[in-house]
C-alpha cells in the first residue's frame, strides 16, 4: 500500500537530531527534523557513508566516508587548492573503496557472473561544471580517484574497460587483484547455487559458511559535499550489481544518472536500482527539481514518484509498489540537505558545521515495506 506521506508534517517534524529514540516505523514515517539550512561545511553520503567504526575494535577507530571528507574541507591547506574540494569528497570515498568488508565497492566487491569484479565510478566539480568518469575498469583499487584524474589530465569526461585501466597505470596506480577471498567464496556459493541442472554441485553443509552468504543486487556510495565557500562537488562509485553480465555499467559512472552538481543550485546523487536512475536521469531530475523550488527532500520524492509511475510500464510493480529500492541524496547550495527512498527503512549519512562528526539519519520513503 503506497504510503500517505505528508510532507509538510515530515519537514515540520517534532523531534530535532539527538532526540530521544523513536521506533523504527516512526522513524522512517517522520525523520528527525533538521535545520533548514545546515551550517556549512556540508557532507552527504548514502549509509554506508557512516558507520560507528569504534565497534569494529579498531583503534584507533577508522574515520567514516563523510568525516574525512569533512575534515579535508576545514583544513584551509586543502581548500586553497584549486581542485581541493574534489579531492576531498574522492578521499571520503575512498575510505569504502579500501573497505574489503564492504562488498558493494572497491576492493572486496562482489564480481560480476564469472568471478571479475568491474568498478565504476564518476566525479563533478561544480565550480567548473567538468566530470569524469570511469566504467567496467578492472584491477584498480580506487576507481573515483581514476575518474578525478580523466577531469582533471584530460579533454575526455568517460573512460571504459581496458582503455580506462591504462589510463589509470599512466597515472600511476597500482595492478591490484580486487576478488577477495570473502568475496571468491560468496560469488562461488552464488555460482554452486544458481541451479540443480548444470555441473555445480550444492555446497555440503560443511563448505557452506552462513557468514558468507550474503546476496547483494546493488550496492554503492554516493557522497555531495558543500564548501564552506558555496561551491558543490559530488562522487559516486561502485563496484555494481553482483554477478551482473560481464561489461555491464549502471548508473554510478553515468552524469546525470548517478551523480550530478550545478554550482548555482545542489548536488544529488543515486543508489539502489540503476537502470532506474538511468532511464529517468535521476539525479540531474532532483538538482532540476531544486532548481524549480523543491527542496532536496521533496525534489527526491518527486523524482522518485516519477521513477515509480515509469516502473510500471516495465512491469517492475508488484502488489502496487516498485518491486525495488532506489534512494537519492541531495544538498543544496544554501546548506539544506535530504534524501528519500523508493521503500522505508532507508538511512543516509551527513556531517556538517565546525565538527567533522558523522551520523545516520532516516530517509523519506514512498512506499511502505509491508
Amino acid at each position: 500500500m503506497k504510503q500517505t506521506f505528508d510532507r509538510r508534517t515530515f519537514l515540520e517534524g517534532v523531534a530535532v537530531a539527538g532526540a530521544a529514540a523513536m521506533t523504527p516505523a516512526c522513524a522512517a514515517a517522520r525523520p528527525l527534523a533538521r535545520p533548514a539550512r545546515a551550517a556549512l561545511p556540508v557532507v552527504i553520503s548514502s549509509g554506508n557513508g557512516w558507520r560507528d567504526n569504534s565497534k569494529r575494535g579498531e583503534r584507533p577507530p577508522r574515520l567514516s566516508a563523510v568525516e574525512v571528507a569533512h575534515r579535508m574541507l576545514l583544513s584551509d591547506e586543502v581548500t586553497a587548492r584549486e581542485f581541493g574540494l574534489l579531492e576531498a569528497v574522492v578521499s571520503g570515498v575512498g575510505v569504502v573503496e579500501d573497505d574489503e568488508l564492504d562488498h558493494s565497492v572497491g576492493l572486496g566487491g562482489l564480481p560480476n557472473e564469472e568471478g571479475v569484479v568491474q568498478l565504476d565510478s564518476s566525479v563533478m566539480f561544480g565550480p567548473t561544471h567538468q566530470a569524469g568518469a570511469v566504467g567496467a575498469i578492472e584491477n584498480i583499487q580506487n576507481p573515483a580517484l581514476v575518474a578525478m584524474h580523466v577531469l582533471r589530465q584530460t579533454d575526455h569526461s568517460f573512460l571504459v574497460g581496458e582503455g580506462a585501466y591504462r589510463f589509470a597505470r599512466a597515472m600511476g596506480l597500482p595492478h591490484r587483484e580486487l576478488l577477495t577471498e570473502a568475496a571468491r567464496k560468496i560469488w562461488l556459493d552464488w555460482k554452486r547455487g544458481m541451479s540443480d541442472q548444470d555441473d555445480w554441485l550444492s555446497p555440503s553443509g560443511e563448505e557452506f559458511d552462513p557468514e558468507l552468504s550474503e546476496r547483494f543486487t546493488h550496492g554503492t556510495i554516493h557522497l555531495s559535499a558543500l564548501a564552506a565557500s558555496g561551491d558543490l562537488a559530488a562522487v559516486t562509485t561502485t563496484s555494481g550489481l553482483s554477478y551482473k553480465l560481464p561489461g555491464r555499467v549502471g548508473d554510478s559512472p553515468i552524469v546525470g544518472a548517478g551523480m550530478f552538481c550545478d554550482n548555482e543550485v545542489g548536488s544529488a546523487g543515486a543508489t539502489g536500482r540503476g537502470e532506474e536512475a538511468i532511464v529517468n536521469c535521476g539525479a540531474f531530475s532532483v538538482v532540476q527539481a531544486m532548481r524549480a523550488g523543491r527542496d532536496p527532500t521533496e525534489a527526491c520524492l518527486d523524482v522518485l514518484e516519477q521513477v515509480a509511475a515509469k516502473a510500471k510500464l516495465r512491469g517492475l510493480v508488484e502488489n502496487g509498489k516498485p518491486n525495488f529500492q532506489l534512494t537519492f541524496y541531495a544538498v543544496r547550495k544554501d546548506g539544506a540537505y535530504g534524501s528519500a527512498a523508493m521503500q522505508e527503512g532507508a538511512h543516509f549519512a551527513v556531517s556538517h558545521g565546525s565538527a567533522a562528526a558523522g551520523r545516520h539519519e532516516p530517509c523519506a520513503w514512498l512506499f511502505e515495506t509491508s
